[in-house]
């Protein structure tokens, strides 16, 4: 069995690398329902994620590109020169102000995962979750039961923070920078003074080394590709849908169709990019839907609607509860703060 699983993983990257291998049609039907059957034959087992900020507009995050709604759309109070310059890190270091007023309004722990966060923990309880890749930064995966090693996050995370001096490098924790930035202070570094800016991937910055070295050991294995909630025009992220196998399904989650090759490319023998409706389709399928309306479609397919409708109302009631309780204890060390002030006695005047 083992051999049989080497010899797999060889085809698999033979074929991805250097565009050899038999194109293989393993869905039986080019829909949802295809996806679901194939899932439930056994013969899926190395499920990989590719996630983007469409699966947390549920959750009240907006994302970058949808006009009128998306981030870039709202930015002008920031006088910015260009929307896209509130994440370029020159730009930061020179004017941080924008990048940390934005990150006041999105930061982790004011959201709840949506339905698709649920998902995916659902496919790693099952056993069926390789990894998930993600480009968002809001941290929905980890408080979804996500832990670091089911997670690459390409574009980075709030989850820590480092002094951008490369001298210095220290670094801070989720609640230090929360402290910060709801304060309204510009983050400085305890000791040398420089900024500190959260580990999220700004352009001019390079993505993680565990981003590339992941992608090499995953993709070639993975025997199902779902794509939810991304425009897959952002490099070098988009491109991971050329990495897996030519037999691996893949399925779209999104609002439009993403990611399809482009005919010129077709022509000059490139392939790798999404087919969803030419007469050569055999393995691409888009569910053109939310992304939580998606994954409970997929999810009643497999038979797994009510055990994820659950886990969604018992991980909200639980998170709700422990915002309670930490609201509480904020409260009442308010109040403590409060009496001893004013029980304080006064100190006496010099005669």
């Amino acid at each position: 069995a083992a051999g049989d699983t080497e010899m797999d993983f060889l085809r698999n990257l033979f074929s991805s690398t250097l565009g050899l291998g038999s194109a293989d049609k393993v869905l039986d039907e080019l829909t949802l329902e295809g996806v679901a059957r194939y899932i439930q034959s056994g013969k899926c087992k190395n499920i990989i994620c590719m996630v983007g900020a469409g699966i947390s507009t549920s959750a009240g995050i907006p994302d970058f590109r949808s006009p009128g709604t998306g981030l870039y759309a709202n930015l002008q109070k920031y006088n910015l020169p260009y929307p896209e310059a509130i994440f370029q890190i020159d730009y930061f270091k020179k004017h941080p102000e924008p990048f940390f007023a934005l990150a006041k309004e999105l930061y982790p722990g004011q959201f709840k995962p949506t339905v698709c966060h649920y998902f995916m923990k659902l496919l790693k309880d099952k056993g069926l979750l390789r990894r998930c890749y993600s480009q968002n930064i809001d941290t929905l995966e980890r408080v979804a039961g996500l832990e670091g090693d089911d997670l690459i996050e390409a574009h980075g995370t709030f989850y820590t923070s480092h002094c951008v001096s490369f001298c210095c490098r220290k670094e801070y924790n989720l609640d230090w920078m929360k402290v910060k930035i709801f304060s309204d202070d510009i983050p400085r570094c305890d000791k040398c003074s420089s900024l500190v800016k959260p580990d999220i991937v700004f352009f001019g910055e390079n993505l993680p080394v565990r981003f590339f070295t992941s992608m090499k050991m995953d993709f070639p294995r993975c025997d199902l590709l779902i794509v939810m909630g991304t425009s897959l025009q952002v490099q070098p992220f988009a491109g991971l849908v050329s990495r897996v196998s030519k037999s691996c399904p893949r399925l779209l989650i999104n609002m439009e169709k993403a990611g399809q090759a482009d005919p010129l490319f077709g022509l000059m023998g490139f392939g790798g990019g999404m087919d969803f409706d030419s007469d050569k389709a055999y393995r691409d399928v888009a569910h053109i839907s939310t992304c939580d309306d998606g994954c409970l479609a997929l999810a009643d397919l497999l038979g797994w609607k009510a055990e994820l409708e659950e886990l969604v109302k018992q991980e909200h009631a639980r998170i709700d509860s422990q915002d309670k309780k930490e609201k509480a204890s904020e409260s009442k060390g308010a109040a403590a703060k409060a009496s001893s002030a004013s029980a304080a006695p006064e100190p006496k005047k010099e005669e």
